[in-house]
């Protein structure tokens, strides 16, 4: 079922679902990398993904684990009571290594004082079986969230990106963690607004992960970041970036499609100012969420009252 007009499942209306309070996420970094950075199927990463693989906002990622957790909980747990955190590893992908050493690191976060789950960001092709039974052993006592870089489906932007997998590597991938890890939450990660895509090119990823059995989705519009391949060819007048009303317009269509069960963790991205090159509109998040808030009212796309709320997470 589509979503009628008025409501939507929010990530902040999942967590009190399941931990019954607000929860924070702290990113930390498990100091791995991605097989198309490797050389293992490509070289450099996805044309869009900073140095740091997406872990911009990390703490001090080279060091332990327990310091980079409790550096990022002391950070929050000053403005709020009866903090609860979910440990965020973000950067790069995060079930591509050892599997005894990455197990050992997930279990090391779970023991950390006020930490009640964990997100592990990662790819669909490094999933291998042995790191799926370990986190299939830690999901029977803890909440495990995992994360998969899917962004296109369209073949042309597949290639652009440097992905370095295809769409049914996704695909599989999500049927093996269904299968080998039942209770694990699944988030797909999208990306609006890659060079060259259409409304419809962005509506079918969507709807591709929906159908592919996905239990929530991230949304973000395209950032240009300092020092990435897309940042010289953005420099180069290849593309333009989304401005927020076109960005508004294909987001609000995407949401009426996806079913009332899936969770929306993210509807907008804040790529670190410092080195944000494009759209610059993303830099101001509370503007862009009240902005989107009276855009989503005037268009019944949902309720107005209550939406900047749902967002902030």
């Amino acid at each position: 079922m589509a979503f009628s007009n008025g409501t939507f499942f929010s990530a902040n209306d999942f967590y009190r679902s399941v931990f019954g309070k607000k929860v924070y996420k702290v990113s930390v970094s498990s100091g791995c990398t991605c097989p198309n950075r490797d050389g293992t199927k490509g070289w450099g990463g996805c044309v869009f993904c900073s140095e740091s693989g997406s872990g911009d906002f990390i703490k001090d990622s080279n060091a332990e684990i327990e310091v980079q957790l409790k550096k990022g909980i002391e950070l929050i747990s000053s403005k709020i009571k009866e903090p609860a955190f979910i440990a965020y590893f973000q950067s790069f992908s995060n079930t591509y290594g050892d599997a005894k050493k990455l197990l050992a690191l997930f279990k090391t976060a779970l023991s950390i004082p006020g930490v009640v789950g964990l997100a592990i960001g990662t790819r669909p092709d490094c999933l291998g079986d042995e790191i799926l039974h370990g986190i299939a052993e830690l999901s029977k006592n803890h909440f495990i969230s995992i994360e998969l870089g899917l962004q296109t489906t369209n073949d042309k932007s597949v290639e652009y990106i440097n992905r370095c997998y295809p769409n049914k590597e996704y695909a599989e991938g999500l049927r093996r963690l269904k299968k080998l890890c039942p209770s694990v939450h699944v988030v797909t990660h999208v990306i609006f607004g890659l060079p060259g895509e259409s409304e419809k090119d962005m509506l079918s990823t969507v709807d591709y992960a929906v159908q592919a059995g996905t239990d929530g989705i991230k949304i973000s519009v395209l950032h240009v970041l300092r020092g990435t391949k897309l940042c010289h060819d953005y420099e180069n007048g290849m593309f333009e970036c989304m401005s927020m009303e076109e960005y508004f317009s294909v987001l609000g269509k995407a949401i009426l499609r996806i079913p009332e069960n899936i969770v929306i963790h993210r509807v907008t991205g804040d790529g670190p100012k410092k080195i944000l090159v494009s759209p610059l509109w993303t830099a101001d998040k509370k503007k862009v969420l009240n902005s989107m808030t009276k855009y989503f009212k005037e268009n019944s796309i949902v309720q107005g009252a209550g939406f900047l709320k749902k967002m902030k997470i």
